[in-house]
C-alpha cells in the first residue's frame, strides 16, 4: 500500500503586530495648514462647523477612519454623538461619551454653542470620544 504522504505543515511565524499609534490631527498637520483649512471649510460652508474627533487612546474603542467633520451648527451634540456611534459601528448597547477639553458637553446643547466656546486657534473644535464616562 501507498502510503499518503501530508504536506509539510508550517508553523506560522509569531510576529509581533506593532500597534502603530495614528498621529494627531494636530501631529499630521502644521497650525498654518489646519487655520488655512479651517478658514476655507468657514468661508464655503458657513452653516457648517469643522470638527475633528479622534479617538482618546485609552479606550477599547475602534479607530474611526475619517476625523474630520463638517457638523450643522444647529446640531446636538447628541445627534453627533448618534453619527460617530453609527461611524463606529458600534452595536446598540454601547456606551459613547465625547470630551471637549476634557469637559463632557451636554447632549441637548447646540454644535454651534460648543464651537463658540470651545474652537482653539486652528479654527477647528477638537472631541475626543471613548466608551467611560471619566476621563484622565
Amino acid at each position: 500500500l501507498l502510503e499518503r504522504r501530508r504536506p509539510k505543515q508550517r508553523t506560522p511565524k509569531i510576529t509581533r503586530r506593532s500597534k502603530k499609534k495614528m498621529k494627531s490631527f494636530k501631529e499630521e498637520y502644521t497650525l498654518d495648514e489646519r487655520l488655512a483649512e479651517s478658514r476655507e471649510i468657514i468661508a464655503k460652508y458657513p452653516t457648517r462647523i469643522p470638527v475633528i474627533a479622534e479617538k482618546y487612546c485609552k479606550t477599547d474603542l475602534p479607530e474611526i477612519e475619517k476625523k474630520k467633520f463638517l457638523v450643522p451648527r444647529d446640531m446636538s451634540v447628541g445627534q453627533f454623538i448618534y453619527i460617530l456611534g453609527a461611524r463606529l459601528h458600534l452595536s446598540p448597547g454601547k456606551a459613547l461619551f465625547v470630551f471637549v477639553n476634557n469637559t463632557l458637553p451636554q447632549t441637548a446643547a447646540l454644535m454651534d454653542s460648543v464651537y463658540e466656546s470651545y474652537k482653539e486657534e486652528d479654527g477647528f473644535v477638537y472631541m475626543c470620544y471613548s466608551s467611560e464616562k471619566t476621563f484622565g
